[in-house]
């Protein structure tokens, strides 16, 4: 019997080459599944930059959850993503939350993968979805006078955006 000639079927074959063989059709569209607070309930992703917590550190999570109450929404209708423990791009995470409004808080649209750029505090829709670019956290949520001309920038953008 010669060695040249051996038929191996599939399952020994991808036992002996797991290292080496890669199923083209079952990596197609692996990505990261971004880990999120809230539920989603009304396809609005709020993404933040968090270095101290999972998601958002404990004071702006207040300030997040009195703005959401203003808009007459709680945390539920919103999906939260820390952009700093999971690097956002756009299109993966609109493949997993289909979201239908974003909100950047202190990042870029570049930071995401975003084609284009645009002033924060301004509305872009692009694609089946409404971005705003907001200042971070940090700036928003303090207690310095110019904090407080950025929330009321802040609240004018939700209240058009969220038709309250």
């Amino acid at each position: 019997m010669s060695l040249d000639r051996i038929n191996l079927s599939g399952k020994i074959t991808s036992a002996l080459y797991k290292d080496f063989l890669v199923d083209a059709k079952q990596n197609e569209n692996v990505f990261p599944r971004y880990k999120f607070l809230g539920n989603n309930q009304k396809q609005t992703t709020f993404i933040v930059q968090s270095h101290d917590a999972v998601f958002v550190e404990e004071k702006h999570l207040s300030f997040i959850t009195k703005m959401l109450e203003a808009c007459k929404m709680n945390i539920g209708d919103i999906a939260l993503v820390n952009h700093t423990v999971t690097p956002v791009i756009i299109q993966q995470l609109k493949q997993q939350l289909h979201p239908q409004m974003l909100i950047l808080f202190g990042i870029e649209s570049a930071d995401i993968k975003l084609p284009f750029s645009f002033p924060q505090f301004k509305t872009q829709a692009y694609d089946g979805c409404t971005y705003l670019c907001v200042p971070s956290l940090n700036e928003l949520d303090s207690e310095v006078p110019e904090s407080k001309l950025l929330k009321s920038k802040l609240w004018v953008c939700l209240r058009k955006l969220f038709e309250v």
